[in-house]
């Protein structure tokens, strides 16, 4: 059987002979001017015109004297049509030479546009340029998972439909941007590396700068720093980027991923769903080209106007749970009895938090789900009426979470009370919660107007797109291996 060094050994066998005869096999420059899918979809402009245009050897066809190459850019394929010649330019390589070149390679080719005589369009020269050898052949199917992500830039060459998945979650972000833009936001980049993270109950990734001697947190959450600007001045800003949480892999969850938060100064909660709503559905149309999908099983339909449930209403309703006054023993009980695991040592709030999860899990939605208690909000303002809960609203959609935003709390001394709480929490074990930002709540201290804040990752995308995060990510981590 025909190894993968085998293959290897044979191309750098061809390799050693084509730098032997003077040619450079990774020039640093081609000569490009016309791309593949101008040459089909202007044909009649360029027919019988001469144009330069490069890409990878997909396929070699030779008969005789004649060799036909199919050539691939990013914008499609056309057929390279060229006869044996004893003219050719030294340093090309033409159909004598093909054996020289193999399915893989970069090539360049110059020569008049035309049709076949099949009638397929064409590109008809006697040579082609060398801009890079290929020593490993690429697959022709390519199916492990594993071996997928580990290898994604093979995987995007033998499975196009991944690199256009690639070229839809740009367009998801782009029209993130174009939304907010067009609202009076204005982006802001904002560290990654903290002193104090918060802004989300996340474990997160310690790591350590030599310059300073201190150790750092990668960021969970873009939020607090971003108040930080409505502090400084700023009415609406936004962050689209990374952020790190040290927790496990699976569907919904990667530990790096791309997040997208926003803050507006003299809103709230319910300005912030208007507008997140309308941005949900404007981001989906732009990606997608539609607002209705099927998802895990869920007919879902983004346009209409969405049912705001409370979340304590939710949990009487499914569960006879009151949220208000919690009976430990019935948590316990439900979540065991829906094969749930959950620590001895689990605080009150996370076991309710756990049990709305089996809700959420079941609901095709659109709805908002607002008001939830105070406990499971430590940065979002209480409800008036009712002081044991927050002007906090999810949209769920599809069994998950598609953002999270809230009122976001402006008194210095009730965010203080609040940070000693969740730092009480995490002394006692829950390495979720939050930490106490002492800096935070001196630039309360100094004054930051109410505001409405919002945020949601890349987890819409995968969601909507029907993959796993895993799928919907161009270089997902896996564990280390070399080959």
């Amino acid at each position: 059987m025909v190894q993968l060094n085998d293959y290897r050994d044979e191309r750098l066998r061809k390799l050693e002979e084509i730098k032997s005869r003077g040619i450079d096999p990774y020039p640093a420059k081609s000569f490009r001017n016309t791309k593949i899918s101008a040459v089909i979809n202007d044909f009649d402009q360029l027919n019988d015109q001469e144009v330069t245009i490069a890409g990878r050897i997909v396929a070699i066809r030779s008969f005789g004297k004649l060799v036909f190459l199919k050539l691939r850019d990013y914008f499609g394929e056309v057929q390279i049509f060229m006869k044996a010649s004893d003219d050719i330019e030294s340093g090309l390589f033409g159909a004598r030479d093909i054996k020289l070149l193999d399915v893989g390679d970069f090539v360049e080719a110059t020569g008049k546009v035309g049709k076949s005589q099949t009638g397929e369009i064409s590109i008809f020269s006697n040579a082609v340029r060398l801009l890079a050898k290929t020593l490993r052949p690429l697959p022709e199917q390519f199916t492990n998972k594993e071996e997928r992500y580990r290898r994604r830039y093979v995987d995007m060459n033998v499975n196009p439909e991944v690199r256009e998945r690639m070229v839809r979650r740009s367009k998801f972000w782009q029209a993130t941007r174009d939304f907010m833009n067009s609202h009076g936001f204005i982006e802001i980049n904002i560290p990654v590396l903290e002193h104090t993270t918060g802004g989300a109950d996340a474990t997160p990734f310690v790591t350590h700068m030599n310059a300073l001697d201190e150790d750092y947190y990668l960021r969970i959450s873009h939020e607090l720093p971003l108040k930080r600007l409505l502090g400084g001045g700023f009415e609406k800003v936004y962050d689209i980027g990374p952020r790190f949480r040290n927790e496990g892999v699976d569907d919904e969850h990667l530990p790096e991923h791309i997040a997208f938060e926003s803050y507006a100064a003299y809103e709230n909660y319910e300005d912030g769903m208007n507008l997140y709503e309308e941005m949900i559905k404007y981001v989906a149309k732009e990606t997608w080209g539609t607002l209705k999908f099927n998802v895990g099983g869920f007919d879902i339909d983004l346009d209409q106007k969405w049912p705001r449930i409370k979340y304590s209403d939710l949990l009487k309703e499914k569960f006879n749970v009151d949220v208000f006054n919690p009976d430990v023993t019935q948590l316990k009980k439900i979540l065991k009895d829906n094969g749930v695991e959950v620590s001895p040592e689990a605080s009150v709030p996370r076991l309710i938090d756990n049990v709305w999860k089996l809700i959420r899990k079941t609901s095709a939605g659109p709805y908002w789900l607002i008001e939830e208690p105070l406990a499971l909000s430590p940065l979002a303002k209480i409800v008036p009426e009712n002081p044991l809960v927050t002007q906090r609203f999810h949209p769920i959609i599809a069994g998950t979470e598609m953002g999270n935003g809230y009122s976001e709390l402006n008194d210095p001394l009730d965010q203080l009370a609040r940070f000693e709480e969740q730092q009480a929490a995490r002394d006692a074990g829950d390495d979720e919660a939050q930490m106490l930002d002492q800096d935070f709540v001196e630039m309360l201290e100094y004054g930051m107007p109410p505001a409405c804040g919002w945020g949601n990752s890349e987890r819409n995308f995968w969601l909507l797109e029907g993959v796993s995060g895993r799928e919907g990510v161009p270089f997902p981590l896996i564990r280390k291996k070399e080959d």
